[in-house]
């Protein structure tokens, strides 16, 4: 069928022909693309961490903003140390070391549950951020953009969705060249800014650009608050070691050294935008939108220069494409729930392309949500971002200090302390977030993850009651089918009902027609036939004043059914016919599917349909 064809064809155009499960173990990476899939999280980041800070000194005045320099240093600290923390994790578990597999082995089933729905909160609000961050980029190049950044960010999410439903590997190397272009166009930006400020012979920071008065007080609170949102620059660090799988052998090896590589450049790229920043006097404008690292392009760069727009498009399709680390994760993650019985089991199928496409289209259709709701503004959804990504942290390196403790081994001791430092820090990080982000967003992720650890116990016990009910361990013989009773609904006499009369027959010699009389001279119409074609099948009429169609048949069901006697079976047999085009049933009335609906839950009521295939006519066949 023409129809049915075409929408195949585009479905194979966009994510490319089924892989065959054999070719799982050639869908690794390489450290190169490995770089690219799951550390573009963790390096865009560098592209509004900064303007973070600064949003949050600028409240005391332009002249707090000398404080961005002290706070970039103390989170680069931090992430240094979360990096070398996790880099011992990738070497516990190279099957895949998250937040939720090192918590739940060695602190148990709950503590795995708070991390996984930490993490997963998290990997939605990281498309959303990266996504609102790179339509960011966009409108500062080209203002004119900014009334139509929720479009434009959707629009981006259902293509990096498109691009990883083709695979690993094909996404790897599509996001391969955008990651390395922008590392590249950073570094060159932070030479050059930093070459021209050695040339003039290294002068103090000049004088922000813009005079902001001053609304709060410099309190400790509000630095507090500004280390809080700088520490958005360590989202994505956990990426590798959730990932480790997907990396060529040895996988723990790769990944600890993709690990090392995407914690330096993270640490270069954070200092040198603030530290440039700082000097050349920039600070957020709030009346232009325009982002802090693009002001920073325009000084080192030069306003409209080739360069100035080649990093631009750089940090926009790094922000954009940062958003396929939670991509690569989340569907992972979900796999991991799933097949523990804590997320529905389509969440562990793999699709066509050897990936979960079910935790793919669940991401993304979750983070578009999120853009619309908060208007695709990165400053309104980074309160809400690192509640998550800080517990699931703190957890993820509390189990590995009570793995080392348990299992002791060479130099146990000093693993276990760099675990626990890294478990204290991101601690402390996370009641500093709470405190001081609660009442700007961070209270809805706190509400949130109780939510999600309901879900997650929900699921789990349905799974449970259901193997229960399955299990054939208590099992007892249940009673013979004494008494086989067939319904078969029509609706008049024709092929179709013949086809499924004679199926009826073959089950039990016990079958009833069962015609719902709407119209009674149509009635007399089907009873002349009946005589005919019936051979020999009671006709039972069921007049319905109402011309309801469903009900009448509900009410004879419960009537013939004893439900005294577990030996006794009904079986509704419903003839339906088949168009030729999918187009077709909607010229037809559904009245097959809701007799269906209406028993589906009825014990001791089978309902099985009997299908009749309906042909193309010949004009139609030539077309």
């Amino acid at each position: 069928m023409w129809g049915g064809i075409s929408g195949f064809s585009l479905r194979r155009l966009l994510i490319g022909h089924p892989l065959a499960t054999a070719q799982l173990r050639h869908e690794r990476l390489t450290k190169i693309k490995a770089l690219a899939v799951f550390s573009s999280d963790a390096l865009s980041s560098t592209a509004y961490a900064t303007e973070e800070i600064l949003l949050m000194l600028i409240l005391a005045g332009s002249g707090a903003v000398g404080l961005s320099i002290p706070l970039a240093l103390g989170i680069a600290t931090l992430l240094a140390i979360v990096a070398f923390s996790y880099y011992q994790t990738i070497h516990a578990y190279p099957g895949g070391g998250g937040a939720y597999i090192v918590a739940r082995d060695n602190l148990g089933t709950f503590p795995g549950l708070v991390a996984a729905a930490a993490i997963l909160t998290d990997y939605v609000l990281t498309v959303a951020v990266s996504i609102s961050a790179g339509v960011a980029a966009v409108t500062s190049a080209f203002p004119v953009l900014y009334p139509y950044r929720v479009p434009i960010g959707v629009f981006l999410i259902a293509v990096i969705t498109i691009l990883n439903l083709r695979g690993v590997r094909e996404s790897g190397t599509i996001f391969s060249i955008p990651t390395y272009f922008f590392v590249g166009m950073t570094l060159t930006m932070i030479g050059v800014g930093l070459g021209r400020w050695v040339l003039a012979g290294m002068p103090p920071a000049q004088p922000p650009q813009i005079d902001y008065p001053a609304t709060h007080a410099l309190t400790l609170f509000l630095i507090l608050r500004a280390f809080s949102s700088g520490c958005a620059a360590l989202t994505g660090i956990e990426a590798i070691a959730d990932g480790v799988p997907a990396f060529k052998p040895p996988e723990s090896r790769n990944a600890g050294r993709t690990l090392i590589a995407m914690a330096t450049l993270l640490i270069t790229m954070f200092l040198g935008i603030t530290f440039l920043s700082h000097q050349y006097g920039i600070v957020p404008d709030e009346h232009t939108h325009e982002t802090v690292i693009s002001q920073l392009g325009r000084v080192v760069f030069g306003d409209g220069t080739l360069l100035y727009y080649f990093f631009q498009a750089a940090t926009m399709l790094i922000l954009v494409l940062a958003a396929n680390t939670a991509f690569a994760d989340f569907p992972r993650l979900s796999f991991f729930l799933a097949r523990d019985r804590y997320m529905p089991n389509q969440f562990a199928l793999l699709g066509d392309r050897l990936v979960f496409s079910n935790g793919i289209l669940a991401l993304a259709l979750a983070s578009s949500l999120l853009l619309v709701i908060f208007d695709g503004k990165t400053t309104r959804l980074i309160p809400l971002y690192a509640v998550g990504v800080f517990l699931s942290f703190t957890l993820s390196q509390s189990g590995m200090v009570a793995r080392w403790w348990r299992r002791r081994g060479p130099h146990w001791w000093l693993k276990m302390g760099i675990n626990s430092f890294g478990a204290m820090m991101t601690a402390v990080v996370l009641c500093v977030f709470i405190v001081t982000k609660f009442i700007y967003g961070a209270w809805i992720v706190v509400l949130w993850i109780p939510i999600f650890i309901g879900f997650f116990l929900t699921v789990h016990r349905h799974y449970q009651d259901v193997a229960a009910q399955l299990s054939l361990e208590a099992f007892g013989s249940p009673p013979p089918i004494r008494r086989h009773r067939v319904i078969v609904p029509i609706a008049g006499v024709h092929r179709a009902v013949i086809a499924a009369l004679n199926y009826a027959r073959a089950l039990s010699d016990d079958v009833t027609a069962v015609y719902v009389e709407v119209d009674p001279n149509e009635t007399l119409k089907v009873r002349r036939k009946w005589q005919e074609w019936g051979d020999g099948v009671p006709l039972v009429v069921l007049p319905s004043p109402y011309r309801s169609i469903v009900g009448p048949l509900v009410d004879y069901v419960d009537r013939i059914d004893d439900k005294r006697r577990r030996d006794q079976v009904v079986t509704i047999v419903l003839p339906q016919f088949v168009p030729a085009r999918w187009w077709h049933h909607l010229l037809h009335n559904q009245t097959a599917l809701l007799i269906h609906l209406a028993f589906l839950f009825r014990r001791e009521v089978i309902v099985t349909h009997v299908p009749f295939h309906l042909h193309l006519n010949h004009e139609e066949q030539r077309k």
